[in-house]
């Protein structure tokens, strides 16, 4: 059985971090969360680490979070929420180990593009927080969004891509109507990358 760790903050509700807790208990995912590493005792997250009885860390400096992590010693780390800049040394320390979803279509190669389902050019959103990467989408007109469950990298929002996931822009859509559909895609996205990498 692989050991996670998961990092939240207050950026997020919490959601990828529920779903990552009920693959792990359902057997979807062959794995332990060995903890909740957040930097805010305020992230919305800790309400349903708590609900579960999983272990929880505060890591408030990211000077701290190699020292935590090595602790640990998670097989895997997955970023749900986490919005600390991830140091150097701790991609170092865990490399294609560390986790994170990224609110856009990152290319295989840096050079490289994406397609939509429809055929057209699907957005990187490289640089972009999700509320403002979601907007991008609506305001380049775009047919589909996503987002990309990738390996993190020293290559900003760049790594190797473990899985996307597609979602049908409707007219009207607002930040919040299309974010919440490609949410559920979004965290249905981060079990099954989970499940083919934690296989026994």
């Amino acid at each position: 059985m692989k050991r996670i760790a998961v990092l939240i903050s207050n950026i997020g509700t919490g959601t990828n971090l529920q779903a990552i807790i009920d693959g792990a208990k359902s057997g979807k995912i062959n794995a332990k969360i060995v903890a909740v590493v957040t930097d805010t005792q305020k992230a919305l997250g800790l309400t349903r680490a708590r609900k579960h009885h999983l272990p929880i860390k505060i890591c408030s400096k990211k000077e701290e979070l190699l020292l935590l992590l090595k602790k640990l010693n998670p097989d895997y780390i997955c970023l749900a929420g986490w919005k600390q800049i991830i140091l150097d040394e701790v991609i170092d320390a865990f490399p294609n180990r560390i986790l994170n979803t990224h609110p856009g279509l990152i290319p295989d190669k840096i050079a490289g593009q994406v397609k939509n389902p429809d055929g057209t050019i699907a957005l990187w959103n490289r640089g972009k927080m999700t509320g403002i990467a979601i907007q991008n989408f609506l305001d380049n007109h775009q047919t589909f969004a996503g987002c990309t469950n990738h390996f993190l990298s020293h290559e900003f929002d760049f790594g190797k891509v473990l899985g996307r996931c597609f979602e049908k822009i409707r007219v009207g859509d607002t930040i919040d109507s299309l974010y919440s559909r490609l949410k559920k895609k979004e965290n249905a996205l981060y079990v099954k990358v989970l499940q083919k990498l934690c296989k026994a």
